[in-house]
């Protein structure tokens, strides 16, 4: 098998010194020449919040160095983040973007590779775990972009993107990667998104005063729990909850794709929507995974597991693709624009399948119900940051992950097959590394297709493709239940 390339980004334990410029500025210099970090920037510069963005993406064919570099320097024009540096004053502790010349050859990544390797797919899933235990020189904006030519199951190339979380979350690089992107079909014709049009708030309209009783008593509840879990309420023990330090420890990511056709059966035979049906499965996927662990142990499951995820909540009033967009103040899409939810996940044993997705459909509806996302934001961003400062905000954000079991985040993609950096798409993987979580879980549908996306940290899962066995095996028992009550109905 042929070995992965030594990364000359590697940087050992990552820690803050690796990814932030230390400078000791002029009394003013900088208060209007540039632009502070935002709060949620800040928080991904404090110890132990590392975190990098890495989105891999297949394509149908070997990607074109030159053709990939002028794109990225229509990236760099369009979005000047990607220009800017991060500095700190030593004194003051102060944060600002600073602007930075850009050579795209210092950001972009090919590797020498061996064509006759036994198999070009575990090539690529090892390159990656690299990744996840390297950083990127803080000499240079926070991003750069690996080209892998070599051919694998399901692409003729492979392009890793890989951006520090600093410089915005998770839908701001999804906005920026489909405004560089046009359809297959039509080159001159923007990506369409399931949901382009309006924002996707879940919240109940209060329309009487009973509702709206229950909407802030809904909200007081959950803000109770987040703010119990900062300080002391964790979850179960389980072989799925990681153990300290797992924000520094090498990562697997592995992905596993299913029909969107059979999570719409599920959806429109149980009135649920997508995301009740793929939270039922990893509910019945959790199961399947927690069964095993325990038995390899000789250990019965424990009763009443609490096991949460922690999930990043848009609250943008809107999520269009902007071909023109540029991440200013001005800009809806770029920035931090996120609440927190803790979802609880029900994974004990059900004999029918459904019921994991009622259950999940149960609770997503209080969900709805509920301005949490809106009351953990004000709670995490503003009070505890002004009243404590940064690093009490960032300590007590931290515990929410390591409190909770693993993070989850469900995103709407591409409608049509589209080309990225001028070449055409066969999937799309986006994911991250550094977080305090053993476990990551990203869904994010792409034409027919919905893709899980595990990162996965190898203390805590070390067989993350037996987890994404569970979870195929999962949806496809609850589609055939649902075809078998469908048959006994008729």
């Amino acid at each position: 098998m042929g070995k992965t390339p030594s990364l000359n980004l590697l940087k050992g334990t990552k820690t803050i010194e690796d990814t932030v410029n230390y400078v000791c500025l002029k009394e003013g210099e900088g208060d209007h020449e540039h632009e502070s970090l935002s709060a949620g920037a800040r928080f991904f510069h404090e110890p132990g919040f590392n975190v990098y963005i890495l989105t891999k993406i297949g394509a149908k064919s070997s990607f074109d160095i030159n053709r990939t570099k002028a794109y990225l320097i229509q990236m760099i024009d369009n979005y000047p983040c990607f220009s800017q540096v991060v500095v700190k004053d030593k004194e003051s502790g102060s944060m600002k973007w600073v602007p930075s010349h850009v050579n795209i050859d210092d950001h972009l990544v090919v590797p020498e590779i061996e064509q006759n390797m036994d198999s070009s797919d575990q090539f690529i899933e090892d390159y990656i775990s690299n990744l996840t235990v390297s950083c990127i020189d803080n000499l240079k904006p926070l991003w750069d972009v690996h080209i892998l030519n070599t051919r694998t199951s399901d692409a003729q190339g492979t392009c890793i993107f890989r951006a520090h979380h600093s410089l915005g979350d998770g839908l701001s690089f999804m906005s920026m990667l489909l405004s560089l992107s046009r359809k297959a079909s039509d080159p001159e014709a923007l990506p369409t998104l399931p949901m382009n049009m309006k924002a996707h708030h879940h919240t109940t309209t209060a329309t009487n005063v009973i509702s709206f009783c229950m909407v802030l008593w809904n909200t007081f509840v959950a803000l109770m729990l987040f703010v119990f879990t900062t300080m002391f309420l964790k979850d179960t023990e389980t072989p799925m909850k990681a153990s300290p330090g797992v924000e520094d420890r090498r990562r697997r990511i592995v992905t596993r794709s299913v029909s969107l056709a059979d999570i719409k059966l599920v959806k429109n035979a149980m009135n649920a929507t997508v995301n009740d049906v793929i939270v039922g499965v990893i509910q019945a996927g959790f199961n399947r995974y927690l069964k095993r662990r325990y038995e390899e142990i000789n250990s019965p499951v424990p009763e009443n597991i609490l096991l949460r995820a922690m999930i990043s909540y848009n609250l943008r009033a809107s999520v269009n693709v902007d071909a023109s967009a540029k991440n200013t103040n001005e800009n809806e899409t770029w920035g931090y624009k996120v609440g927190y939810i803790l979802l609880p996940f029900n994974v004990k044993h059900r004999s029918d399948p459904l019921d994991y997705v009622r259950e999940a459909k149960s609770t997503m509806e209080r969900r709805k119900a509920s301005l949490e996302p809106f009351a953990t934001r004000f709670f995490a961003k503003s009070l505890v940051n002004k009243l404590f400062g940064m690093k009490i905000a960032g300590k007590l954000n931290r515990n929410v992950y390591y409190n909770t079991t693993f993070c989850f985040s469900n995103m709407p993609g591409p409608k049509e097959e589209i080309c990225v950096l001028g070449h055409e798409v066969t999937y799309l993987a986006p994911s991250l590394y550094g977080m305090p979580s053993g476990l990551m879980i990203h869904v994010i549908s792409y034409v027919d297709n919905v893709t899980f996306v595990l990162s996965a940290d190898e203390k805590t899962i070390p067989d993350p493709r037996r987890l994404c066995d569970d979870l195929q095996q999962s949806l496809h028992h609850i589609k055939c239940s649902v075809l078998a009550k469908s048959c006994v109905e008729n």
